[in-house]
């Protein structure tokens, strides 16, 4: 399952995110994990969480980024929530990528995980491809 939080930079998307992290380590007894490009988030979530950045492992753009999901959920079944901050940090500013790339973690994900993003834009500026995934 894929969840979007949207909203121009400064909104609070991000303080919504880590209250969503907290609130998950608590309420699962599955692995979160938390996905950032450095550690903005890093310091203000559980030590529970697994929380990877994605300038260490030299990710970059969505296909490296999907590879990548698609390893930490192939190499670990218990994984229920997997957070990730700032999409278009690591991905690119590219709305029809960033589609394809959501469409794809949902064939894979199913209702097994949430993922959840944060993307900084306007919902109105989102593609029908982006904005099936608001909920």
């Amino acid at each position: 399952m894929i969840k979007l939080i949207t909203g121009k930079k400064g909104s609070g998307k991000t303080k919504i995110l880590i209250d969503q992290i907290n609130d998950a380590v608590k309420a699962t007894a599955g692995n979160v994990v938390c996905v950032e490009k450095g550690s903005t988030v890093r310091y203000s979530i559980s030590r529970k969480v697994r929380w990877c950045d994605t300038e260490y492992y030299a990710i970059e753009g969505y296909d490296t980024f999907y590879g990548f999901i698609a390893g930490l959920l192939a190499s670990n079944y218990d994984i229920t929530h997997v957070y990730i901050d700032g999409i278009f940090r690591i991905g690119g500013r590219d709305y029809d990528a960033l589609g394809k790339l959501l469409e794809k973690l949902d064939k894979l994900t199913g209702d097994d995980v949430s993922v959840i993003f944060t993307v900084s834009a306007d919902e109105s500026e989102l593609p029908e491809s982006v904005k099936q995934f608001l909920k």
